[in-house]
């Protein structure tokens, strides 16, 4: 093989294996911000407990160990966070609209932060 088909050889791979190293990293990024109504993953939409109101259902469901959810109109996010300020950002907004930021997989959002929806 000649030296310069050898320098385009390597420069090819070099080339490829920067690119394969970075999206990666670019696709691990991909945070977006959800917007809807704290709930639970065990009662999603519709809080059947009859005699609690819906915010008190979704804390006594996270407090059984249901994960907290998100409803964005027909569709129910289960979120997941060790962040303890988020979680207690999440209990205090139980039944009421919220902004989520993080990273969605499936129906499944790994939470970032969370604040009130305005």
């Amino acid at each position: 093989m000649s030296r310069l088909r050898m320098l385009q050889v390597w420069i090819a791979t070099v080339v490829l294996s920067i690119g394969v190293a970075f999206v990666p990293g670019v696709a691990a990024d991909s945070t977006q911000t959800f917007t809807g109504k704290v709930s639970d993953a065990m009662c999603g939409a519709k809080h059947t407990e009859g005699s609690l109101a819906p915010a008190a259902c979704v804390r006594a469901c996270v407090q059984k160990g249901a994960k907290y959810a998100l409803v964005v109109g027909d569709k129910v996010y289960t979120l997941t966070t060790s962040d303890q300020s988020a979680l207690d950002e999440l209990n205090k907004l139980a039944w009421e609209q919220a902004k989520v930021t993080g990273t969605a997989s499936g129906d499944t959002i790994s939470v970032k932060s969370v604040t009130a929806a305005k």
